[in-house]
């Protein structure tokens, strides 16, 4: 459990100062001269970027542990914002937010892995999960405001210069405090009250399954795109900022609602993913509710889905492959997110962005249930 919270603290500080640069970058690229379609494929870049690092972390961490990933990540991040604070033209800012892409692309599946590996306890497994998603979500809360009134009192620069050595800061305690745990081979999940469908080393990727994540950041990668367009000045920047914190506060009232957690994971995944696609479809609707209402709503479908989908995901791993198994997640998290911003920056002059998000998670939610019937499959096929 000491080693569950040096982690969460890590994250919390990683999670922070990352969070702090998503109503500021979008503002500074414009102050570059960039437009909006520039900053969609900047936005598509940075995530696109993710796949190559998402495929070696895959890998790696099962090989080498999660410890020398979640430093390498958090350090070169650091570096590259500290480069970030010197940029004079948008051409510079992609180049060094593709490079960013590609480095953080190891933190996420090296964490979720290494608390993964803590227990061998499904229920403990998943309320590990759940803690790595109120601690992203507690960060996320504050960060995106103070993150947009650090530069209204500091100027673009000088926050880019602060964040970055926080970063760096961060990855050098994480090397004293962070400690790999490795899965014997062959060691089996002690959980013989939750089987795994199907035996450890036959158990399939649930390839399905990941149709969600593509589809669930391609609509964060839309939001994420058009609130900070919202920004004029610095005041309407804060304002942004208050708006992401708003998704933030939302998930993190669903992230409380601890007797969620009973329900099944693929249930609250299937219905909080449904939630989510009929409230994008509302906003781009036009529904007379207000934005901030919205907002709240869109995030506490997050506070349900995403803790779900991590703990669905373990449980179909068969306790195994949990390097591969988040590096996956992460890939197709990397992909909406490059298609989001990129889709919402070529399309916003012909449709509302937030009708795109909409499409995108209901062929996921049609998608979805097929996986039921190729898991009563597979149980067939092994029995």
């Amino acid at each position: 459990m000491k080693a569950a919270i040096w982690l969460y603290l890590f994250l919390f500080v990683a999670f922070f100062d990352l969070h702090a640069q998503y109503p500021i970058l979008t503002p500074f690229a414009v102050s570059l001269g960039a437009a909006p379609s520039f900053i969609g494929l900047m936005m598509g870049m940075y995530s696109i970027t993710h796949l190559p690092g998402n495929l070696i972390a895959g890998y790696g961490v099962d090989r080498y542990g999660s410890r020398l990933f979640i430093v390498f990540s958090l350090m070169a991040a650091g570096i590259i914002l500290l480069l970030q604070s010197k940029v004079t033209d948008p051409w510079q800012l992609l180049v060094l937010r593709s490079i960013s892409g590609f480095v953080l692309a190891f933190l996420s599946p090296a964490c979720l892995s290494l608390l993964a590996r803590m227990t061998t306890d499904r229920a403990k497994q998943g309320k590990l999960m759940a803690g790595n998603g109120l601690v992203h979500t507690l960060a996320s809360v504050v960060s995106p405001a103070a993150g947009a009134y650090l530069v209204s009192q500091i100027g673009f620069t000088t926050a880019f210069y602060v964040l970055g050595w926080i970063l760096i800061g961060t990855a050098a305690c994480a090397i004293f405090f962070i400690r790999d745990i490795r899965l014997q081979e062959g060691e089996q999940p002690a959980t013989p009250s939750t089987p795994s469908p199907v035996p450890v080393e036959d158990a399939p990727m649930p390839w399905i399954i990941y149709i969600l994540p593509v589809a669930f950041s391609c609509a964060q990668g839309i939001l994420s795109f058009e609130l900070p367009l919202m920004a004029t000045d610095e005041s309407s920047m804060l304002t942004t900022g208050l708006l992401f914190s708003v998704v933030s506060i939302g998930a993190l009232l669903t992230l409380s609602m601890l007797f969620l957690n009973r329900i099944a994971p693929f249930s609250r995944t299937l219905w909080g993913s449904l939630a989510l696609a009929v409230i994008y479809f509302a906003i781009a609707a036009g529904v007379p509710l207000p934005l901030a209402v919205m907002l709240l709503l869109i995030g506490m479908a997050k506070g349900i889905i995403l803790p779900a989908l991590s703990t669905l995901l373990i449980e179909l791993s068969g306790g195994a492959r949990y390097g591969r198994t988040f590096s996956v997640l992460s890939i197709a998290f990397s992909i909406g997110a490059f298609l989001g911003p990129m889709l919402a920056g070529q399309m916003r002059e012909l449709v509302s962005p937030y009708y795109i998000s909409f499409v995108a998670l209901m062929l996921a939610v049609s998608i979805l249930p097929f996986h039921n019937s190729r898991t009563v499959s597979s149980r067939t096929h092994f029995s």
